[in-house]
Formats: structure tokens, sequence, C-alpha cells
């Protein structure tokens, strides 16, 4: 017989989203109904490694937070246990295998599961960590929507909705002055954002890395609406999108155990536009804005879900999982099937059939 759950910790990791303190919300509220504990691990998995980072959370901890941007607990996207950054005596910097540390920490501190809410390199740190014996529910969370077994996660809607909101106030400023600008949003090397920010704020192009752009395509779309007399237009592009041929453009080298920062594509482009076409152009780069403030009704309850969900699915010791959003339910999908691939924005779906079909230009020669 499994032994009775009554300790659970949980966890936010990665580049923080709208909704994460309603996912801490509805597991606080979940778990104190079943008479658990919970406890918070700040700064993601590093607070297992400094076990000081460590908090108790009970109702008063949560109470009002579902509606609040960012998480109570702090969060961390430089904390891969399984290749810690470390400076040598020498100056450079080495990575080391942590994971046993933790381990040791979970056991000691008499935990019986842990909630790890994250993107898709904390979801892999899940999968590496449950396979070393640590019971793990993940839960999705990234604005770029871009892993694969759940339809949505959230902190997406927020970020397409402070994007199209952009774009629309920007259609005043650029046909006042009749000038080209070039809106870049986030989403990694996922298209979803710019795609569904584009189409929704009426751009006139949109560019995503799952489609290779040529400038020529892009500035002939400008020049044939200066033609037709609107001397204006939106170009929207994600920040991973790259000419045909071409290279991402990034910001700086990769740090040790970080990732590569993407950006600088919308400067470059504009830069670009500018010498083709003659226009005056300009750069709109929304960056962390997309990250910031209260996240959405619709996230709000997709995390509240998703928190809920994954205390149950601890009540059931079903771990080394994910919840997913499968309408009209949330269930469990394997952690290996979640992080297996990253998922592109499909080029045959609906909405980019859509976009063509309203005559919105995506970069390339159809």
């Amino acid at each position: 017989m499994a032994p009775k759950i009554k300790s659970i910790a949980v966890s936010t990791g990665g580049g923080d989203a709208p909704g994460l303190n309603a996912v801490l919300r509805a597991v606080v509220l979940s778990a104190l109904g079943r008479g658990w504990e919970v406890t918070g691990i700040r700064k993601g998995y590093l607070g297992l490694l400094d076990t000081s980072q460590l908090v108790p959370l009970g109702r008063e901890s949560v109470r009002g937070i579902a509606h609040l941007g960012g998480t109570i607990i702090g969060t961390a996207n430089k904390g891969d246990p399984f290749e810690y950054p470390m400076k040598m005596p020498d100056g450079n910097i080495a990575t080391f295998d942590r994971s046993d540390e933790i381990m040791a920490n979970f056991r000691r501190l008499g935990l019986d599961a842990l909630i790890a809410v994250g993107g898709d390199g904390s979801m892999r740190i899940a999968h590496r960590l449950t396979e070393k014996g640590i019971p793990i529910v993940g839960v999705p969370k990234t604005i770029d929507n871009d892993l694969e077994g759940t339809v949505v996660t959230f902190g997406f809607d927020t970020a397409v909705t402070v994007a199209s909101e952009a774009i629309d106030r920007l259609h005043s400023t650029a046909e006042a002055h009749e000038r080209v600008f070039v809106v870049e949003v986030m989403g990694r090397y996922a298209g979803w954002i710019a795609l569904h920010a584009g189409i929704s704020g009426g751009a006139d192009a949109v560019l995503i890395p799952e489609i290779p752009f040529k400038l020529e395509t892009i500035c002939r779309k400008i020049m044939q609406r200066e033609a037709r007399g609107r001397h204006f237009s939106l170009v929207v592009v994600a920040e991973g999108a790259k000419p045909e041929g071409g290279v991402l453009t990034t910001r700086g080298d990769k740090p040790v155990g970080g990732e590569v920062r993407l950006g600088g594509i919308g400067e470059q482009l504009a830069a670009q536009i500018a010498v083709e076409t003659g226009k005056e152009t300009r750069t709109v780069v929304l960056g962390h804005l997309q990250r910031g403030g209260e996240p959405t009704a619709r996230d709000r309850l997709i995390a509240l879900r998703f928190g809920a969900a994954a205390v149950r699915m601890v009540a059931e010791q079903t771990f080394s999982v994910m919840v997913a959003l499968d309408p009209p339910t949330v269930r469990a999908v394997p952690l290996g099937d979640a992080t297996r691939r990253m998922k592109s924005v499909p080029l045959d779906c609906d909405t980019i059939l859509t976009a063509r079909e309203m005559g919105l230009c995506l970069g390339d020669e159809t």
C-alpha cells in the first residue's frame, strides 16, 4: 500500500507568467482541504539546494492572490541542478550535478510529493528528478504556449492580449505619421504569440519562426498598401523569427547554465525595411510587458484548474506526469511525452489558413 500523503511542496520555475499565483492558491487550498501541509520552494529548484528558501504556505499566504501577476514564492531560470554553474578558483565557470543534494534534502524534509510549476526547461528537470525517485506532478506554465501535450498553457492568453492591445494602439500613430511599425514580441522558437496577436490586432505582416521570411516579400506588401493609399503598415515579428537562409538574432553570448537570449530582430528588420522602401520605420519591443500584470480571466481559470488537478493527481499518487488541458477536461500526460519536443505552430492549422485568406503577409512567397 502506498504511504499516505501528509506533506507536499510546490515550486515555480523558469520565466514568470501571469497565472502563477492562481496555481499556488488552488494548490494550497486543495491540499489544506485534504489535511496536508504545504511548503513553498522559493526560486524554483534552487530552494531545494538552499533550504532556507522554504516557506510554509497556509490560507493567509494565498488569500487574494489569484488576480496578481508574478509569483509570491519567486522563480529562477538559471537553476538547473543537473548543470549547476559554479565559479572556480581560476575564475572560470564550471557546471556540476547537484541533483543528489536535492534528493537528500527532499527526503530529510519529509516531503511526500512535489508540484513543479514551470515551462519546458522546468518540466525536463522534473522528468529527470522523477527518474531519481522524487514523486512529481508538473504544471505547464509558459507565455510561449510551446509545451507539447496541452492545448494551451496559462500565461499565453494574457501575453496575446497585451500584444494585441499594443498593436491596436499603434494603428493610430502609424497612420497619423505614415510610418511602418515593426513590433517584436516574445515566444522564443514558437510563433504562437506573434500569430495570434498579429491577426487579432490587424497587422499587415506576421513573421514567425516556423516560416523563414524574405525581406522582399514584406517590402512588396508594404508598397502594395502604399499604392492603395494606405501609407502605413504594421509588421509583427516573433523574437525567434529569421530570414530565409539566415540565423537567429541574439543578444550577447549564451550564459553558462542558461539559455541564449533572443532579441533584436525587430530593430534589424526595421532598418532593412526603411532602406528598401524609403518609409520611415520605427521599432517597438514589447518584451517583458507581456509577462507582467494581472492575468486574464481565461488564464486565471486555467491556472486554478491546473493547480487543483495537480493536487488530485498527488492524492491518487499519479506521479511523473504533467497536468494538461484537453477540453473539456484536465488530464495527466507523462512528463517524458510533454518534454519530447517543442510545440510549434502547424503550417496547415486553421489560424495560418485564416491569415493567408485575409491577405496577411507571412513573409514567404505564398
